[in-house]
């Protein structure tokens, strides 16, 4: 399975993609945008560990261009705001599959990943 972690904060990022590794995920990892967006252009992607509040860019718009580039590709959205808490990030994402807290156990989320992950792992 083929992890995309969009987050600026690389330790955060770096504990998860550990969790996932150690779990047998091929991860990659990228702080914003613009550099997502291009990664997806050549690579595979299968899940989507998305920060909701990107530094630089939109979430909303690498969700979208996930969707477009990889139909079947989930996105778990992870953040530290209020920003979307009433659940209307899955009216907005039709790739969305969760939406979680950024300080949620690493073990919790690559949980999460390898779940949605193997449904499109084909």
């Amino acid at each position: 399975m083929k992890v995309l972690i969009v987050q600026a904060d690389r330790i955060l990022a770096g504990r998860w993609s550990k969790h996932l590794e150690h779990n047998g995920a091929d991860v990659r990892i990228v702080a914003d945008q613009e550099s997502a967006t291009r990664l997806m252009q050549t690579e595979e992607v299968d899940v989507i560990v998305l920060d909701l509040m990107l530094a630089s860019g939109s979430a909303l718009a690498v969700a979208d261009f996930a969707s477009y580039r990889r139909p079947d590709c989930r996105v778990v959205f992870v953040t530290d705001s209020p920003v979307f808490s009433d659940g209307s990030i899955f009216q907005h994402c039709a790739n969305a599959c969760a939406y979680l807290p950024s300080a949620t156990a690493p073990a919790d989320l690559a949980a999460m990943i390898e779940h949605y992950g193997a449904r499109c792992a084909v």
